[in-house]
């Protein structure tokens, strides 16, 4: 009894049946992990968002309150800073670490820690000790991402300015030092430059 083609052929493809199954798993590995990206990557410019940011309304009727009408939310220019601007590093490594040490910080919103005005303000300069530490130790890289002092303008800046720059710039601060209160209230008690933590230059 004669084999027909069909039948030489499935068998010579058989011999090939452990390659087959490798190269169908190794595409839906990639079509799988392509979409674990994408989805990951969808998810971190959601949450990079301004409307995400002030969600709920610990932020929109507190700190997002205060930020409307400032420099970086209206000015001649119309160059808005929101705040992922400010709170979140542009660079991807940071970006991470950053959203990683965030979602400790939700515990607060969901156990009820800061949802009326009176308990946010009671843990204001709590809160704000965090940030203003966080941006000594980065150097204020979220400043950094707008502002650069290779590009200070020291004929747009009055003298006041220019001396106070570069005293800072010499004694090693960083931009929070000073310019803490620029989008919220400053919450009561010292400032970022009594903090113990120096920025890392």
């Amino acid at each position: 009894m004669s084999i027909g083609w069909l039948d030489r052929l499935r068998a010579k493809l058989s011999t090939y049946a452990p390659l087959k199954l490798a190269i169908v798993a190794g595409l839906i590995g990639l079509f799988a992990g392509a979409f674990v990206f994408a989805g990951m990557t969808a998810g971190l410019a959601w949450t990079n968002t301004e409307a995400f940011c002030t969600g709920c309304h610990e932020m929109r009727d507190n700190v997002f309150a205060e930020y409307k009408d400032t420099i970086h939310d209206k000015n001649r220019s119309g160059v808005r800073a929101t705040c992922p601007d400010c709170h979140v590093p542009h660079e991807l490594g940071p970006k991470l670490m950053r959203k990683v040490q965030a979602t400790g910080e939700l515990y607060g919103a969901i156990t009820g820690k800061i949802d009326t005005k009176e308990k946010f303000q009671a843990h204001r300069y709590e809160m704000a000790k965090h940030v203003w530490k966080r941006m000594k130790t980065t150097d204020s890289l979220e400043c950094r991402n707008c502002h650069s002092v290779a590009g200070f303008s020291k004929d747009l800046q009055s003298e006041k300015a220019q001396a106070r720059h570069t005293k800072g710039l010499a004694e090693g601060k960083t931009c929070i030092d000073c310019h803490f209160g620029i989008a919220h209230k400053e919450p009561d008690g010292p400032g970022p430059q009594e903090l113990p933590l120096a920025a890392n230059k």
